[in-house]
């Protein structure tokens, strides 16, 4: 007897995979998403453009030298416009809050997908996202009422002398980290628990040990994503506000001392535009100037992650 296929192109034809034409609510989701990626693209042209006509009016004004410089106090008279005060701010508080971030968030992530069991990770996982829905208000005042005072007490050889102060930059930096931590777990415990199993498999079979398995086979196999996690959580911290405003003070400052009180890019823009100054002057001008700034270097964060993601990347089929 010969043997045919059940099908719409009849008997002895192969059957066909597909409908012969797109449902409708196929075509529906496909033009949803599409028009999510066009907003997506709108949105960040429109900050751009929002961005671009202040900051050329501003340079008209203020030389790029006297903007790459020191001395930022916009505000004063005669103003300055040092940028390089409150770039040195952001990067202060983003580098000890990585420092603190991303050793703990590693740990957290490999606990999770190479030794936590089913239930602990059901039950750890869903609480640890939850940290990154706390606001961010809340964690600066954590950080200005009860971190600020234990690093007081504990900073070795004494806190500058004795001297106390109300704000620094390493207070905001692990009210950042407390906040990334979060970000960087879950997303690497994703890349992790990725990784096929018979990679796992087959270095236990080699004799290797749990520890190992995890630091020598899967955190490889796994760099891209947790160098996305780790990317993605410096981008968050550039632009992280309420903390600094709150824990590190609102003091230009050219340093990478912890213990100092600095300004970041964005505390300077959320105490700046507030509306007590006239709309069209330099000040005013200066808000977009220093946003273009930090438009920039989260754009350079983004470009680098993305190259190092595609150098990374591993393929499994």
């Amino acid at each position: 007897m010969e043997a045919t296929s059940i099908g719409a192109g009849g008997p002895g034809r192969r059957p066909r995979l597909e409908a012969p034409s797109r449902r409708w609510g196929e075509r529906a989701i496909q033009g949803l998403l599409a028009l999510c990626a066009v907003l997506s693209v709108v949105t960040t042209t429109a900050i751009v453009i929002s961005l671009v006509g202040p900051t050329i009016g501003f340079f008209q004004d203020v030389s790029l030298g006297e903007f790459f410089s020191t001395e930022w106090f916009p505000t004063f008279e005669p103003p300055q416009f040092g940028v390089l005060d409150i770039v040195a701010g952001t990067v202060n508080v983003t580098l000890w809050g990585m420092l603190f971030a991303i050793p703990i968030g590693l740990a957290a992530a490999i606990y999770l997908s190479e030794y936590a069991s089913p239930r602990v990770r059901k039950v750890i996982k869903p609480i640890l996202e939850i940290l990154a829905g706390i606001p961010t208000v809340a964690i600066g005042f954590f950080a200005a009422s009860f971190v600020i005072p234990i690093v007081q007490d504990v900073w070795p050889g004494g806190f500058l002398g004795g001297a106390e102060k109300p704000f620094f930059a390493l207070a905001a930096g692990l009210g950042i980290g407390l906040m990334i931590v979060p970000i960087i777990a879950s997303i690497s415990e994703d890349a992790m628990s990725a990784v096929p199993r018979g990679l796992r498999e087959g270095a236990y079979a080699m004799g290797a040990t749990k520890a190992k398995v995890a630091l020598r086979v899967v955190f490889p196999a796994a760099l891209s994503g947790i160098v996305a996690s780790i990317v993605l959580g410096v981008s968050r911290a550039l632009g992280e506000t309420m903390i600094v405003v709150l824990a590190a003070g609102s003091t230009p400052n050219f340093t990478l001392n912890p213990v100092e009180s600095i300004q970041a890019i964005t505390s300077f823009i959320a105490t700046t535009a507030t509306g007590d100054i006239a709309q069209g002057s330099v000040t005013y001008e200066s808000v977009f100037a220093a946003g273009t700034v930090l438009f920039v270097m989260t754009l350079a964060m983004n470009m680098i992650s993305i190259r190092l993601v595609r150098r990374y990347r591993e393929v499994y089929e």
